[in-house]
């Protein structure tokens, strides 16, 4: 059964970290570049090969004493804070424009882009963090991937536009209070548990 509020918690958590990420700037130029169905097919089927990956080493992590986990999720979620605010913003990095505008190329060059650049990344690694607290696998896969989703929707299609009203910095800031919230609950409950 998939519990609607852990979908919720995942996809707002993952969604604020993803926005800032460079992986939505490579989705923005390669959008600009080929067809966006093209593109997003690529980059969606990148995304939910890293979800299943962060979501079984979430579970391999339920399988330790609960308060460790709730520690370890909670050191993670503070770590995870602290590099959104110190990070520097990224510039868009160079794509390898594919020979050709076929669906096999164009999508293929998404899927290889995301598959690098988002492996062992921030979100993969607070996907498993909440794989592993709500011990829920399908309701944290399903608002991680559908966050990621939509990201990559957003910069393909129009994140020039979005990043023009919002400032990256302030959508950073956000995704940072978020997860600190989130590592200082998981301390408070490993300490009073």
């Amino acid at each position: 059964m998939i519990s609607l509020t852990v979908t919720a918690v995942v996809f707002g958590v993952v969604f604020l970290a993803e926005l800032p990420d460079k992986t939505a700037l490579a989705g923005l130029v390669l959008g600009t570049r080929y067809r966006a169905s093209y593109v997003f097919a690529g980059v969606a089927a990148a995304f939910a090969l890293h979800v299943a990956l962060a979501v079984a080493a979430g579970s391999v992590l339920t399988l330790l004493p609960q308060q460790l986990v709730q520690a370890l999720t909670g050191v993670l979620f503070l770590g995870g804070a602290a590099v959104l605010l110190l990070k520097k913003s990224e510039d868009e990095e160079e794509v390898r424009k594919p020979e050709n505008q076929s669906f096999w190329k164009v999508s293929g060059a998404g899927f290889m882009l995301i598959l690098v650049a988002e492996f062992g990344d921030l979100t993969q690694i607070m996907t498993a963090n909440l794989a592993a607290r709500y011990d829920d696998p399908l309701s944290v896969a399903l608002g991680a991937v559908l966050a990621l989703w939509a990201v990559a929707g957003i910069g393909i299609v129009g994140g020039k536009a979005l990043m023009k009203k919002v400032p990256l910095r302030l959508i950073t800031q956000i995704a940072a209070l978020v997860m600190l919230g989130l590592g200082v609950w998981s301390l408070w409950e490993a300490v009073t548990g």
